[in-house]
């Protein structure tokens, strides 16, 4: 075998959902808050986001743990292909948060609650089918 030098990433360039209509735009755009253009027609994007934290294979049965506290992910639920985590001010604005999307007629799976790593964190399912969780942790902010 031929010594090869490594790739040498430096950060995640992009991450989105493949969507099917405009629910995934109102998710976003209504809901989320994020401001998206449309440069080419069908094609929505921001560059506003200052970045990704944290690229991770997250195992469905800690997925399915952290989300519902068993190691199975129910049956009964879409089977998430990605997860993102969209990291807000503080534990309280989670919360908020969290309202706001109940207010907007999303289904929370996770309640708002503290992960034993000190995350603060609330999920649910984006209309793609992706686990979403809005996200508070203290170790991602400079200023903490």
């Amino acid at each position: 075998m031929l010594y090869r030098e490594r790739m040498d990433v430096q950060f995640v360039a992009g991450f989105g959902p493949i969507v099917r209509d405009d629910e995934s735009r109102r998710f976003y755009q209504d809901a989320l808050g994020i401001e998206l253009s449309e440069p080419t027609p069908g094609y929505l994007d921001t560059h506003s986001l200052t970045g990704v934290k944290v690229f991770a294979l997250w195992r469905l049965s800690d997925a399915a743990q952290s989300t519902f506290a068993t190691a199975e992910w129910p049956s009964n639920r879409t089977i998430p292909q990605a997860w993102l985590e969209f990291e807000l001010a503080s534990a309280h604005a989670v919360a908020d948060g969290e309202e706001e999307l109940i207010a907007a007629g999303y289904d929370i799976l996770a309640s708002t609650h503290v992960e034993p790593w000190g995350q603060t964190i609330s999920r649910l399912l984006s209309p793609e089918g992706m686990l979403v969780g809005l996200s508070y942790f203290a170790e991602l902010h400079d200023d903490q």
